[in-house]
């Protein structure tokens, strides 16, 4: 019968112990003298006893002792063993709640040091720790842990308010032990305080120090309550996974984006143009309200478009001459060339968000690749996840909405790494997905051809004849076909069964991308294969921006309708099927924010405050979405852990559209003609030509500012740079994979480190089993005297 072993670490008492001196911790060649003098006392007293019950011919000897620790064997070590490695500190720290407060004494002690405070070397050694605090009897405990709690108080107090508080708060006690300490420590300084006034400068001193201190805690509480929607996304994670949160959190990034856009526009561009208005005209035109629809009307003389901006240096008024001439303002003033800063405000504002895109995906990359193994995250989500600090009621099932949706979708993840496929089954599944990729390209083909013949049928009838409403006709047919579309593939999907949710996601956006794209494709050879020519005598730059304009607000008017009917009939027709409630498509909501976002970066030359209503319209569509979420969708019925959508949505968004948008804005600035009758380039070739112009005015104007046109010539005209900034982008971007793989190589040998060590000790533990073997098979160890 198995009996309970209590383990006592006895240490020799040596001449300074007699003195009434103990040693100090931090007398590292004491410790270690006294650890190693403890090992060697230890496994003596041990293999006595041992020998002592052989002797006795108890018969234990050998189930003592003949069981031995390998890599395959199971775990059976003798009491010699099992008291050697009860001794050691990894097995002793954190034991018991008195480790715990002994291990933070020692912390504080530390930072008082730092602090340039009376060392511990000033008290008296009777106050030091000693390994004999590390008693491990079980019996005996509380005696030292009220003396480890006092010396913890005690040091304590010799902390400043921060220290103190953010040592109570990395402690790894209960909310009511942390209470106590803080209570006790509160009332230790009290009564000192009692004992002998502060000066009055000090107690003032002292004060400020504490309020200040707390308005910093209170000004950083608002800043990370004022988060946007904070509670919103960890409801949402709690509720339905890291799937749907992904989708939220893209929303959330497209924000950021869009503000990172919309501040240089309105600094440099829209806010200097509206100190400077041109003159009208013609007469403005009623509101009528179909403006908000069509874009039209009286919105067309406003600072929403590119024909509202002046082609004149800012700094007297100038109307324009009859003959379309550039103006000549007169002398004086602060001159502001608003075609220069048109154009330059568009470049570093595209710059600056590439740069983004770049850091954006390269961080997202990282954390979500991250490197090491997952094969702990189980325990690590189960017995680490919780936050201690958490005390209202709402909080806390918040946190255990989120640790059970974490742990269902990393169960779910192990699950389908352990699934095996039969070949037949791999066979039958690359049929069916052969068929369905037919049927879904068929279909984008099909749309694409659709959008083709009727954006031709719309160029034969002039413009300026059409009533305003039926410039709605071309939106309105391209979001028909990118609402219909996607529920076209999710049923098609429907036949393919894939095992991993995951990768019925990838597979959806990518069809959806593909649709997505070449729609785009076909719109912009539209707008400038097509409109440029058949506007000639027109401002069609105007016309491009309403275009864009319309397909923004009909694409929010169709994802509202979609939310409202489409997933609330959706819903109704499960349950009246008894299915329950649908599962909210991913896919099919992120392509349409990566769809609208393209929009905005595609108009954003033609009408610069476009990103102002992407803004307002991301705002909306976050709060939509979220109700719909809560009201018609379910968690997912297969969880799966939505751990690299981050990345992917950050990849797609700067690859195929942001690329796109940029190869787009590029064609427009240096070959396209822009329109002669508005705008800031109403007089030149091409958007380009103003930085030229502007570079051969300053080789006129002196020595002085001669290094300005050599910037400009060996910067922006000659495209080597470009190519150079392009090819560094790329090579952050290979750099980072490349840690990252080289990362992973370093950790599989640190962890084939790890286990040859681990073999070490097995072997180093054998052969020291197998020694005190020997020597009590010889008699060498006498039997221990009482």
């Amino acid at each position: 019968m198995a009996r309970s072993l209590s383990f006592v670490l006895n240490v020799l008492d040596t001449p300074e112990d007699q003195g009434g001196q103990e040693p100090s911790p931090y007398d590292e060649s004491e410790m270690h003298d006294s650890f190693h003098q403890l090992i060697q006392e230890q496994s003596q007293w041990a293999a006595e006893e041992g020998l002592a019950r052989q002797q006795m011919g108890s018969g234990t000897s050998g189930s003592d002792h003949q069981a031995l620790l390998g890599p395959d064997g199971a775990l059976a070590h003798s009491a010699a063993t099992l008291r050697i490695l009860a001794s050691m500190p990894s097995r002793t720290i954190g034991r018991s709640r008195g480790a715990i407060i002994s291990q933070y004494y020692s912390r504080t002690v530390k930072l008082r040091r730092r602090a340039s405070r009376p060392q511990l070397g000033d008290l008296g050694r009777s106050a030091r720790p000693s390994l004999r605090l590390y008693d491990l009897e079980l019996d005996s405990m509380a005696l030292e842990e009220e003396e480890k709690r006092a010396l913890l108080v005690k040091e304590l107090q010799g902390l400043t308010a921060a220290q103190r508080d953010h040592t109570l708060r990395a402690m790894p006690l209960s909310l009511a032990e942390k209470r106590c300490l803080r209570e006790e420590t509160r009332t230790a300084r009290g009564r000192q305080g009692h004992r002998g006034l502060l000066p009055c400068c000090s107690r003032l001193r002292y004060a400020c120090v504490l309020a200040l201190h707390d308005l910093g805690l209170g000004l950083l509480s608002a800043l990370h309550a004022l988060t946007p929607w904070r509670y919103a996304l960890k409801r949402i994670g709690g509720q339905f996974g890291s799937s749907a949160l992904s989708y939220f959190l893209f929303l959330k990034t497209l924000l950021a984006f869009n503000v990172l856009l919309l501040l240089p526009l309105l600094a440099f561009i829209v806010g200097v143009q509206a100190a400077f208005p041109p003159a009208p005209l013609r007469s403005v035109p009623a509101f009528t309200g179909l403006e908000l629809l069509t874009g039209g009307g009286r919105f067309i003389d406003t600072a929403m478009y590119y024909g509202y901006y002046s082609n004149t240096t800012l700094n007297q008024p100038c109307a324009a001459p009859l003959d379309g001439g550039p103006c000549t303002p007169e002398a004086g003033g602060l001159p502001y060339n608003m075609p220069l800063a048109y154009l330059f405000t568009m470049g570093a504002a595209f710059f600056i968000t590439c740069i983004t895109l770049v850091y954006s995906m390269s961080h997202s990359f990282g954390e979500s690749y991250r490197v090491g193994s997952t094969s702990g995250a189980h325990a690590i989500t189960t017995f680490c996840s919780w936050d201690h600090k958490v005390t209202q009621k709402w909080a806390s099932r918040l946190q255990h909405d989120n640790i059970r949706t974490r742990l269902k979708e990393l169960l779910a993840e192990w699950r389908l790494r352990r699934a095996p496929q039969s070949l037949c089954g791999w066979l039958q599944q690359a049929a069916v997905l052969g068929l369905v990729w037919l049927l879904c390209l068929g279909i984008t083909l099909g749309s694409t051809v659709a959008i083709y013949a009727f954006s031709e049928f719309m160029i034969q009838s002039p413009v300026s004849t059409e009533p305003e409403g039926a410039l709605l006709a071309l939106p309105l047919v391209v979001c028909l076909l990118n609402l219909v579309a996607p529920y076209l593939y999710r049923c098609l999907a429907a036949l393919e069964q894939y095992d991993s949710p995951v990768l019925e996601v990838y597979v959806a956006i990518c069809r959806n991308l593909i649709l997505k794209m070449v729609i785009l494709g076909i719109l912009c050879y539209h707008w400038l294969g097509r409109r440029v020519g058949a506007l000639k005598d027109q401002c069609w730059e105007n016309f491009v921006g309403q275009e864009l304009y319309r397909l923004m607000v009909m694409d929010f008017i169709f994802a509202l309708l979609d939310t409202l009917f489409g997933e609330l009939v959706w819903r109704l027709i499960s349950e009246k099927l008894r299915r329950g409630k649908p599962e909210f498509d991913i896919a099919r909501n992120v392509l349409e924010l990566i769809y609208g976002q393209t929009l905005t970066w595609l108009g954003v030359v033609f009408s610069p405050l476009l990103p102002a209503m992407q803004i307002i319209k991301l705002m909306l569509l976050f709060y939509v979405k979220k109700v719909s979420l809560m009201a018609n969708c379910q968690a997912p019925r297969r969880p799966w852990l939505a751990r690299r959508m981050g990345t992917v949505f950050i990849s797609l968004l700067c690859f195929p559209c942001f690329l796109g948008a940029a190869v787009f804005l590029c064609y427009v600035v240096w070959q396209v003609k822009p329109s002669s009758l508005c705008g800031p380039f109403r007089t030149l070739d091409t958007m380009y030509e103003a930085g030229k112009v502007w570079a051969r005015r300053l080789e006129k104007a002196g020595p002085r500012v001669s290094w300005l046109p050599w910037i400009h010539r060996h910067l922006l005209e000659n495209t080597f740079p470009i190519y150079l900034v392009s090819a560094l982008l790329l090579a952050v971007i290979y750099l980072n994979i490349q840690v990252v793989k080289g990362q992973r190589k370093v950790i599989c040998l640190l962890k084939e480190q790890i286990s040859n060590e681990g073999d070490d000790k097995i072997f180093l533990i054998n052969k020291l089993h197998s020694v005190y073997e020997r020597k009590e098979r010889a008699g060498l160890v006498e039997p221990r005297r009482p």
